[in-house]
């Protein structure tokens, strides 16, 4: 597997790039590695990187986006926060990914069994921990499924709260961001959403 140059970067559609997403989760599912050198890859890209996605994940220790997606050095903008919340730090990287450096999608990822999904659902307060559950607050009031039992010990509720949580995520992205949602506009990137299953290892995609 090579290591992403310019060129290869340059030559790569938004759905080009989503596929190479897809393909990775594919063959961690089945327990598949892709022919990497890694030291290789660390010489290749020393002297600068041109990685195909932005990925927004949960800080989660099962939740490695460049594992679950079998990619390599230098493939990925990996940016990790409890509860994969945005803020406006967030924001400016991922507008440093996509039109600085090139990025073709951005992946705002949730995860099944989320910890801070279900420290929201259960109105933890706890230091700064609580602005951040905060951040989640948006994807529990939007759940109008559930109408007993709204507490992190409901599984279909946080469920539910997890994919509103991305859904509400990606919109916020283009809301607050022009630079990204002209990128979006102009067919320059995809924005895509996923959870990630901790049980299976497997990726469900969601179109934005």
């Amino acid at each position: 597997m090579h290591t992403q140059s310019k060129q290869t970067q340059s030559e790569l559609s938004p759905e080009m790039a989503y596929a190479i997403l897809k393909e990775g989760n594919e063959r961690f599912v089945k327990n598949l590695k892709a022919n990497r050198n890694l030291l290789q890859q660390v010489n290749d890209t020393k002297t600068g990187q041109f990685p195909f996605a932005t990925i927004l994940s949960c800080m989660d220790s099962r939740t490695s986006a460049e594992l679950i997606f079998d990619q390599g050095l230098g493939d990925i903008f990996s940016i990790r926060i409890a509860g994969n919340v945005l803020n406006e730090d967030i924001l400016g990287s991922m507008e440093f990914a996509t039109k600085v450096v090139g990025t073709k999608i951005i992946l705002v990822l949730g995860h099944t069994k989320c910890g801070a999904i279900v420290g929201a659902c259960n109105d933890v307060k706890l230091g700064n921990l609580t602005k951040v559950l905060d951040k989640i607050k948006p994807a529990i009031e939007a759940e109008n499924i559930t109408q007993t039992d709204r507490t992190g010990t409901n599984v279909a509720f946080v469920n539910n709260v997890t994919e509103n949580n991305v859904h509400l995520t990606i919109a916020k992205i283009k809301k607050d961001s022009p630079i990204i949602a002209e990128l979006e506009n102009a067919g320059t990137i995809k924005i895509v959403g996923g959870i990630y299953n901790v049980e299976t290892g497997q990726v469900s995609f969601y179109e934005s």
